[in-house]
């Protein structure tokens, strides 16, 4: 059971709102139109962190032994997400996760490796920003996830320990950074990273649902 319960820190891609799975359709069409087949597994590697494990533009263009016009696939690429996106919409689960802490005082974080603009603009236009005591982005640190950097320092800004909070995660990549962090993580995967490998983990979540203080 846990104890002394003071912040639930929740990753935000693929957690608070599926934008992960529609990068995945926009790029695997992309590489469809040039004849190249982009798997799931290759994809995941940069779920949850950066370019670092998987660079989607330069793995292209190995497969063509060319090199490929970046700008015209980034926009090809946006122009493909917004598509898939549609209507944004919150996760099932998560706004009522977020009231239940608020009655109980529990406090609230974000930790992302996405930029500030993307997860601000997000939090802003879903009404969920104010939810959130601290919020942290890949503008805030040096190293992304599976680093624990972005978990660590929500923790210091928020001025818990590491045993008095939960940190909710979809992927293996920010699994890794919670654990590294010292930090109990509930998993919560998504279409894209329900078939990943995940390692000690506190609990499995299909949904924040599910999730009862």
């Amino acid at each position: 059971m846990v104890q002394k319960l003071k912040a639930f820190i929740f990753d935000f891609d693929g957690l608070i709102v599926d934008t992960e799975t529609p990068w995945y359709y926009a790029f695997r069409d992309i590489y469809e139109e040039h004849g190249v087949e982009l798997g799931l597994e290759l994809w995941s590697k940069n779920v949850g962190t950066s370019f670092e494990e998987f660079h989607p533009y330069r793995y292209l263009e190995q497969m063509l032994q060319k090199e490929i016009n970046h700008e015209q696939i980034r926009l090809l690429s946006e122009q493909k997400y917004e598509s898939y996106l549609g209507q944004a919409s919150i996760l099932p689960g998560v706004l009522e996760l977020l009231d239940a802490a608020r009655e109980r005082g529990i406090r609230l974080a974000v930790a992302s490796s996405s930029t500030r603009d993307w997860v601000h603009g997000y939090l802003q236009k879903l009404g969920l920003f104010d939810y959130f005591e601290v919020i942290h982005t890949s503008d805030d640190v040096k190293r992304v996830k599976p680093d624990p950097e972005l978990y660590l320092l929500t923790l210091q800004k928020l001025g818990v320990e590491a045993d008095e909070a939960i940190v909710f995660e979809d992927s293996p990549n920010g699994l890794k950074a919670a654990n590294a962090a010292g930090i109990r993580c509930y998993i919560v995967p998504n279409e894209v990273t329900r078939g990943l490998e995940f390692t000690m983990h506190e609990r499995r979540l299909s949904s924040l649902a599910e999730m009862k203080i």
